[in-house]
């Protein structure tokens, strides 16, 4: 992933030592107060001070809250688990659509997703790094369609990248549209919905 924001730079850094230490203290405190306040309450000084970093490491690295966001997803990206390898295309869905439920029912990473969501609204840097950080999630789990089209459990043409995205999309406007609960059931129906769609022709391009 690259940006031509601070935050693209940062990511690409060689781990250890002291910026790594501050990167990581950086962005735990960023979180945590997106948490709390949202992206609304954002502000660089504030998490300077809940990092104990000196505001001037902060703004020179970061330089807005936009990019300080962006490379908190980068972060999040790096840090997400590998895609199920089952050998069921059924199975695969199940565990993309039970993984992206638990993140959403979290207390905190719930909490953090509405809070990117709402800053990709408002904030350009915001709005490129969460195209890129689901982009890269799309991109981790679409071989598992890909596998299922040469198995034959699928038509040919299908998109790998619309099925995906046919599996989380319903989870997540439950999250933001209802108080109903992002559960296991709620998961297994959005899988299953998918499935049954893209063995219908559904997903098949153009």
């Amino acid at each position: 992933m690259t940006s031509s924001s601070p935050a693209g730079a940062s990511g690409m850094q060689r781990p250890g030592g002291r910026t790594a230490r501050v990167r990581t203290a950086v962005l735990k405190a960023a979180e945590d107060a997106l948490v709390e306040v949202g992206f609304a309450g954002l502000d660089l000084g504030d998490v300077a001070r809940r990092a104990e970093v000196g505001r001037t490491t902060v703004y020179r690295r970061w330089g807005s809250v936009g990019a300080l966001l962006a490379d908190l997803l980068t972060d999040m990206a790096e840090q997400s688990l590998p895609r199920a390898r089952t050998g069921s295309l059924a199975e695969d869905l199940r565990a993309n659509a039970r993984l992206v439920a638990r993140t959403l029912a979290d207390p905190r990473q719930g909490a953090l997703f509405r809070a990117v969501l709402v800053a990709a609204t408002c904030d350009r840097d915001a709005a490129e790094a969460l195209h890129r950080f689901y982009r890269a999630r799309v991109e981790e789990w679409a071989p598992c369609v890909t596998e299922a089209v040469d198995r034959g459990e699928l038509p040919p043409g299908t998109d790998p990248a619309e099925v995906v995205r046919a599996v989380s999309a319903p989870l997540y406007y439950r999250m933001l549209t209802t108080p109903d609960p992002v559960d296991e059931a709620a998961a297994d129906r959005a899988a299953a919905a998918a499935l049954a769609a893209a063995r219908s022709g559904a997903f098949r391009g153009a």
